[in-house]
C-alpha cells in the first residue's frame, strides 16, 4: 500500500510544526500585515484548524471533517476580505514554512503547486 502524502512527510509532528510555523511568520513578517489584520488578535483557533484541515487534506485522518463537515473552504473564508495582499501574503508565510519544514521533493512542490492555486482561488474582492 502507497503512503500518503501525510505518512511521506512525517505526519502529525511536522503538520503540527508546518503550521505553527506559518503562524509565527504571519505574526512577524511585515509582508503579511494584509493577511494578519483578517484574523483576530490570537491565531491559536486559526492554527488548530490549519493543522485539521491539512492532516486530512494531506492524507492523514479527517480532524476537520470529522469536526466541521465539509471544508467549504471559500464560503467560510467569505467572511474576510481577501484580495491580492492578503493572498500574497498568506503565500509567501505558507511558502516560507512549507520550504523550512517539508524536504524538497516533486511530491511537495506538486503540493505546493496545489496550495497556491488554492490561495488564489479564495480571493474575494475586485482587483484594482
Amino acid at each position: 500500500m502507497e503512503q500518503t502524502p501525510y505518512e511521506l512527510f512525517g505526519g502529525e509532528p511536522t503538520v503540527r510544526a508546518l503550521c505553527a510555523r506559518f503562524y509565527e511568520l504571519m505574526d512577524t513578517l511585515p509582508e503579511a500585515h494584509a493577511v494578519r489584520a483578517v484574523h483576530p488578535p490570537s491565531l491559536a483557533n486559526a492554527e488548530a484548524k490549519l493543522y485539521d484541515y491539512l492532516t486530512g487534506w494531506l492524507g492523514g485522518p479527517p480532524l476537520y471533517t470529522d469536526k466541521y463537515g465539509h471544508p467549504r473552504l471559500r464560503m467560510r473564508h467569505f467572511v474576510a476580505p481577501i484580495g491580492r495582499a492578503e493572498i500574497e501574503g498568506w503565500l509567501l508565510c505558507f511558502g516560507q514554512a512549507w520550504g523550512e519544514v517539508i524536504a524538497p521533493s516533486p511530491l511537495a512542490d506538486a503540493i505546493m503547486a496545489k496550495v497556491e492555486a488554492l490561495a488564489w482561488h479564495m480571493g474575494n474582492q475586485p482587483e484594482g
